[in-house]
């Protein structure tokens, strides 16, 4: 069971006094993360999602509420099994990924997971039928176990009317490809996940990195999914064994 180093020093940018509770308190390090992804347009419109486990707890934000404006109280606080232990005032809600974020924790031994509805993640999802593929571009070496000139898959699952009914579907491809750190939902975006919040964080930075890099190359008539040929008179560079 993986727990994220919550002392790390790669904290998303805010205040010295938020970064310092931060470190020290997995809600208030969520609540720093939903807002850092917001900034990015992957949760806005209160879509999308994160969660963060530490220490035998899992912290997820609430659902329906701007990701940019969460604060600390507004975090659900669950047991491994998924059992409520603190809920927030005021009636809010758990996410509705909630049921997804715990196949990734169960399935993986995840420490963080985030479930973004970024345009690029969309927009991957109409570019390939099953699997978003790409090769030889840089940011592949931030997944972990991945190389430059690797295939990176990533599955994509067709989406549901409602988020939970995602979860079985969510499960199948993560025991079909064991290498991939994403999921891809048709028309909707991606689930990512790593062994830590900093893990994930960089994952999710390299993912949508991707999606968007294959999308562009598109447009100039360049293929990523494929080696890109070796210019006359160069010598291919020998694979180490």
């Amino acid at each position: 069971m993986a727990t994220p180093v919550l002392s790390s020093p790669h904290a998303v940018p805010t205040s010295s006094a938020a970064s310092s509770d931060a470190r020290d308190d997995p809600a208030a390090l969520l609540v720093e993360l939903c807002r850092h992804f917001y900034g990015l347009g992957w949760v806005s419109g209160t879509g999308g999602g994160m969660s963060v486990r530490s220490r035998g707890r899992i912290y997820v934000a609430p659902s329906g509420v701007q990701k940019e404006r969460i604060q600390r109280a507004d975090i659900f606080e669950l047991d491994e099994e998924g059992r409520t232990l603190v809920a927030p005032p005021g009636g809010l809600r758990i996410s509705a990924c909630l049921p997804l974020f715990m196949r990734a924790y169960r399935m993986r031994g995840a420490g963080a997971v985030l479930h973004s509805h970024s345009i690029h993640a969309m927009m991957a999802t109409l570019a390939f039928e099953r699997e978003f593929r790409v090769t030889h571009c840089e940011m592949i070496k931030g997944i972990t176990g991945m190389g430059y000139r690797d295939e990176l898959v990533v599955p994509i699952i067709e989406n549901t009317d409602h988020e939970c009914d995602l979860a079985d579907s969510l499960a199948e491809a993560i025991a079909a490809y064991p290498k991939a750190f994403a999921v891809l939902v048709r028309r909707h975006g991606v689930y990512v996940w790593g062994p830590d919040w900093v893990s994930a964080k960089t994952h999710a930075e390299c993912y949508h990195y991707l999606f968007e890099a294959v999308l562009r190359a598109r447009s100039l008539g360049v293929d990523l999914t494929v080696a890109p040929s070796v210019p006359p008179g160069v010598a291919p560079r020998a694979h180490s064994v």
